[in-house]
């Protein structure tokens, strides 16, 4: 009798160690699993106004081996058009030790790097990154930040001699910029000069919301501007269809960076491919995650440039567009 009750108590107590072991494997299996990196997206536009990039650089990252809730995770800031909330937004990815930050602007990216000199940045933006500060050189960054550029400082000039072509007689012409923009005044200046050597007459309106279009269309008509050129900004790229159309209604030819523009009822557009832009920041965001370091991945410049015209307004416009500039045209819209 007492050997088989000390038999019995002998197998319960293996039972209930197995029962304590097996309670213990979930959590020691959870800790030997690597911790899921985290990247902080900072955009100075809406999520959805920005939401067709966004699916570009998530395809970067997927070219790269890495999809948000299977082994990456993003934590998303979207200052909706206002600027003023980019730096305060930053310093939280910061303080929340984030992997990596991706900057989508040249507003998003200043912020960014104002907010830390060690987490890796990746930046998308319109502008020359050495001129704004962001890298030492194209080639060697050589800090914490890298990126991809489209260089619209330079494609600018080409959207004022497109513009006086398109329009020989237009003597008058405006400049809309966003003066929150860190890249507005390198831009006036640049074209300020090109203007002169044209013999034009180059205006600077500002605009920073929406709300502000009206007035600058009001002020484009007391000037008797013959064209219209829209600096490359974040706020404007979202506004493209509002834009174009407040083109057509003033009867005022315009030109801009973004294709979506001339297919919205603009004149025309010149410049690079956003979508492959932010496609190449998602490569190199997957990239820095891998251990590949910012300072030695050179700054990729899109080579690609595209000149859409919109024909159907030109006529609505009552302008002839020379064959010269039509035979250049990568898209006619009829």
């Amino acid at each position: 009798m007492d050997l088989r009750y000390g038999a019995a108590m002998r197998r319960r107590e293996f039972i209930t160690l197995l029962s304590g072991v097996a309670a213990t494997w979930p959590v020691a299996t959870r800790a030997q699993q690597p911790t899921m990196p985290a990247i902080g997206l900072l955009g100075s536009a809406t999520a959805s106004g920005w939401a067709r990039y966004v699916n570009a650089f998530h395809q970067g990252l997927r070219d790269s081996g890495y999809v948000e809730g299977r082994n990456v995770a993003i934590e998303a800031r979207w200052a909706d058009n206002d600027y003023d909330r980019l730096r305060p937004m930053a310093a939280d990815l910061v303080r929340r030790q984030v992997s990596l930050i991706v900057a989508f602007s040249t507003p998003a990216a200043r912020a960014a790097k104002a907010a830390t000199a060690t987490i890796p940045i990746v930046f998308t933006t319109t502008s020359d990154p050495v001129e704004v500060g962001f890298v030492a050189s194209l080639n060697r960054p050589g800090g914490n930040m890298t990126g991809v550029t489209t260089r619209s400082v330079e494609v600018d000039a080409k959207l004022l001699e497109l513009l006086h072509e398109a329009v020989p007689t237009a003597k008058i012409v405006v400049l809309l910029v966003n003066p929150a923009n860190p890249q507005t005044d390198i831009l006036s200046r640049n074209l300020q000069a090109a203007a002169r050597a044209s013999g034009l007459q180059l205006h600077v309106l500002n605009a920073s919301t929406e709300r502000e279009f009206d007035t600058v269309f009001a002020t484009l008509s007391q000037l008797r501007a013959g064209g219209l050129i829209i600096g490359s900004d974040v706020l404007f790229t979202t506004s493209s269809g509002q834009l174009a159309a407040l083109t057509v209604r003033h009867r005022l030819p315009a030109v801009f960076q973004n294709r979506d523009f001339a297919v919205a009822g603009g004149l025309m557009s010149y410049g690079g491919s956003i979508t492959e832009q932010y496609s190449q920041a998602g490569v190199y965001t997957g990239r820095i995650l891998k251990g590949e370091k910012p300072a030695d991945l050179p700054v990729v410049q899109t080579t690609k440039v595209e000149l859409t015209l919109n024909l159907k307004t030109a006529k609505a416009l009552g302008i002839s567009l020379p064959i010269s500039l039509l035979g250049r045209a990568d898209e006619v819209i009829e």
